[in-house]
């Protein structure tokens, strides 16, 4: 049985859909639609597509299909749009141009839709297989791709081509981004981990060219991006290094769970640090006074 969910309509809206009105004032409905204001079109045709009569509902559909853009990102950035309304868009339009980037930026986005629409952006960017993609598993012999590691020398943000490549970033849209932050050198990584697309930045730590050196900056910038946090602490290489386990503990957006672990892995004298510390969670210091009362046992 479908779900049943609950639209606020409109007057305009509710008028075209009021009980009692034939199959024929409703089709003379959908042909009115586009006098209607914007999102209130989009509703009367997503209404009808529910529609019991079947030549109401195909020619809603076909209606749906043919909405311009600039109606659909008016309600793909609503903050009022309904899950079920961006979930259609999602669905029949997230090929158009700048509508899955509009739906990604809209809080009210269904979890399933957003993880379709990030699949399809990362796809774009040639970051991710077609869902009818197997994987690629390398055969008994097969080396494993990696690419070179650069130097960890400091991005002089001062320099003409770090802000030749800053400028061009501010007109690249996000499939573009994605594709910089996954293959680009230091300084296009060194500007797009500060994306405010969450998809951009956390694409630049699943750059195979990033520096041990380059994450232990990172997470002493004070990055405040959890997906981020995320993907360092899910990276079993890089949790093998001392250093960015050290500035793991150090940055409060680690989960806790996480710090308290590479805590206990630590030397003595940084656990003692941590004890005494005030910068750090109270569990962190608790926990590190515990480690140290242990050792002493």
């Amino acid at each position: 049985m479908a779900e049943t969910i609950k639209l606020k309509i409109s007057p305009p809206v509710a008028a075209c859909l009021r009980p009692g009105q034939s199959a024929g004032e409703r089709l003379q409905g959908i042909g009115n639609a586009p006098a209607l204001e914007p999102f209130d079109r989009f509703m009367l045709i997503f209404c009808l597509m529910k529609d019991g009569d079947a030549a109401v509902k195909a020619a809603a559909q076909a209606a749906f299909s043919s909405l311009p853009g600039e109606t659909l990102l008016v309600v793909a950035g609503s903050s009022e749009a309904h899950p079920a309304l961006l979930d259609a868009i999602a669905k029949v339009h997230h090929q158009r141009e700048g509508i899955a980037e509009a739906l990604l930026g809209n809080e009210q986005l269904s979890a399933p839709a957003r993880s379709f629409l990030e699949r399809i952006i990362l796809q774009r960017a040639g970051a991710a297989p077609p869902a009818d993609s197997p994987p690629h598993e390398s055969k008994p012999g097969e080396a494993a791709e990696t690419a070179p590691q650069e130097p960890d020398v400091p991005v002089d943000e001062t320099a003409e081509e770090f802000q030749s490549k800053y400028q061009m970033a501010q007109v690249l849209g996000i499939a573009e981004k994605i594709k910089m932050a996954l293959t680009g050198d230091k300084e296009w990584r060194s500007i797009l981990v500060k994306d405010a697309n969450k998809l951009v930045s956390g694409s630049v730590v699943k750059n195979p060219r990033m520096t041990e050196g380059e994450v232990v900056t990172l997470l002493k910038s004070g990055i405040q991006n959890d997906e981020i946090m995320r993907l360092i602490c899910a990276n079993k290489d890089w949790v093998k290094v001392y250093n960015i386990r050290k500035a793991l503990v150090d940055n409060h957006r680690t989960p806790i769970q996480n710090a308290l672990r590479y805590l206990s892995t630590l030397s003595d004298k940084d656990i003692a640090g941590y004890a005494k510390s005030k910068n750090v969670s109270s569990v962190i210091s608790t926990q590190a006074k515990r480690l140290l009362l242990n050792k002493k046992r």
